[in-house]
């Protein structure tokens, strides 16, 4: 799928409505196969890149789980691991 979205559940601070409709421009240029849509295209885009940001937004808030939530820093340590170990740069 798009390894450009992260997950955004269970987060503290929670997910920021920027990092929501990221996720939903990463989503819709995967399944449209545009990057930036033509000027034909631009409003249909657009409009569902506002559809799933709007979507995501209320899934986000009403997941519920008793784990307890991640933290943002230790989670892009982790991130930044895997990274060095698969290309081999700092």
């Amino acid at each position: 799928m798009c390894r450009n979205i992260k997950r955004l559940f269970n987060f503290e601070p929670h997910a920021t409505n920027d990092e929501v409709q990221a996720a939903a421009l990463q989503f819709v240029r995967k399944i449209s196969g545009y990057n930036k849509p033509s000027h034909v295209n631009e409003e249909a885009f657009n409009s569902a890149v506002e559809e799933v940001a709007h979507v995501a937004s209320h899934l986000l808030e009403d997941l519920v789980t008793t784990a307890e939530p991640h933290n943002r820093e230790e989670e892009a340590a982790l991130a930044h691991e895997r990274a060095v170990k698969r290309f081999g740069k700092n």
